[in-house]
């Protein structure tokens, strides 16, 4: 956790306040005691009640933040609401969120309109920071320790570069000693020199969790990965992915509903296709043009209809 401050720009003199929880769970108090270890000044905010924290906020002159990016807008918006210029009025300057994604479009908001640093940060209750993102973009960077892997759920052996798998921790700690601790989330392997690099020189890309993920010809896919895949193909509306399996290979097929009827299908087949590869590692078998009222707005983002019996 200290190390996360560090790389954060957290040091002795800030006013942070920390918007994680204190009640029954130990997030909140965790990152309080770290910071007052490094000699912050820290505001026990927790969950809840924008006016009293935007008070805090001005009048003790906060330099730091710690929460959910979510919460940090919403206290911006708030501001603003009360006719409050944040950028100049507030001395907010460094924040650490976490606990939830950072969406791209939020993040520029925070560094561009507000002027604030975001380091963005994976970790788990059991188990504290495991990487973090400082300059934007998908890929979290992994700390030096403890030691993360990314493995395949089913047999337990490494994912390759660029494939999806869950990621595994094991830690020494003498207090809490956990040996390839399984956390539940996937995320895909980014690594630049397979078997030679160093744990810090790799990354990884979170992409859901292990529950919802679905194996097609040997990879997990999850729908958050395919969400992604499709959101850069501007034609698109929504659509879905259904698996089946014919003479036993498993076949993908999207189905999409287009907001401009007017885009050439045979163009997008080759976006879509180009778009789903490069992020789930899945090659597209076909694409399917459907009409609005044949694909709910909230149809599940991948349907397998394969049959095992």
């Amino acid at each position: 956790i200290r190390d996360m401050f560090a790389i954060a720009g957290f040091a002795a003199g800030d006013v942070v306040i920390n918007a994680f929880g204190y009640h029954l769970i130990p997030t909140g108090l965790a990152l309080d005691q770290v910071l007052t270890e490094i000699g912050a000044t820290v505001i026990p905010a927790g969950v809840g009640n924008a006016d009293l924290q935007l008070k805090m906020m001005l009048d003790l002159g906060t330099t730091g933040y710690i929460g959910t990016p979510s919460w940090l807008m919403a206290l911006i918006e708030k501001a603003e609401e009360r006719g409050l210029n944040f950028r100049d009025q507030f001395s907010l300057r460094n924040t650490l969120v976490s606990a939830e994604p950072l969406p791209p479009a939020l993040r520029q908001v925070f560094v561009e309109k507000y002027g604030l640093s975001v380091t963005n940060a994976y970790g788990t209750v059991e188990l504290g920071f495991l990487a973090f993102n400082t300059e934007g973009g998908l890929a979290m960077r992994l700390l030096q320790a403890p030691i993360i892997q990314v493995v395949n759920p089913e047999t337990g052996q490494s994912a390759g570069p660029g494939e999806t798998g869950e990621v595994v921790v094991t830690t020494f700690n003498e207090t809490y000693p956990l040996i390839r601790f399984g956390t539940g989330d996937l995320a895909v392997n980014l690594d630049p020199a397979p078997g030679e690099s160093r744990q810090e020189e790799r990354s990884i890309i979170l992409v859901g969790r292990v529950g919802d993920a679905v194996k097609v010809r040997g990879m997990f896919v999850h729908p958050n990965q395919l969400r992604f895949a499709l959101g850069q193909v501007a034609a698109v509306a929504r659509a879905q992915a259904v698996i089946t399996r014919p003479e036993n290979r498993d076949r993908l097929t999207l189905r999409v509903v287009l907001s401009d009827e007017s885009a050439d299908h045979e163009t997008l087949t080759q976006q879509l296709g180009a778009a789903v590869e490069s992020a789930c590692r899945v090659r597209v078998d076909r694409v399917e043009f459907t009409a609005a009222d044949a694909l709910d707005e909230d149809a599940e983002a991948i349907l397998d209809e394969r049959s095992w019996d």
